[in-house]
């Protein structure tokens, strides 16, 4: 399932929401590729994703959740990847 945190990361100039899978990484990939979010816009384990670009994630069918359940959720199906790994070969 793809999942979205609210636009409320404050960055160059715009809210940003961080967009993940619950999945895998493919389904992520592809879902953000029919968002026209760019492959420079992933980050270890989710897309940053500006606030422009949040109502058509909802749109396309990305389940809003908080930052916490996000969080929880990419943890529980093992696909967290914490800062300190390396970003992964997309």
């Amino acid at each position: 399932m793809i999942l979205v945190d609210e636009p409320r990361w404050p960055a160059r100039g715009r809210l940003w929401a961080h967009l993940v899978s619950d999945v895998s990484f493919d389904e992520l990939h592809v879902f953000a590729e029919m968002l026209g979010a760019p492959r420079r816009g992933f980050d270890r384990d989710h897309y940053d994703i500006p606030e422009s670009r949040f109502a058509m994630a909802l749109w396309l069918g990305a389940t809003l959740v908080s930052s916490r359940e996000l969080s929880a959720r990419l943890r529980e199906a093992g696909l967290r990847r914490p800062k300190h790994l390396s970003r992964p070969t997309p």
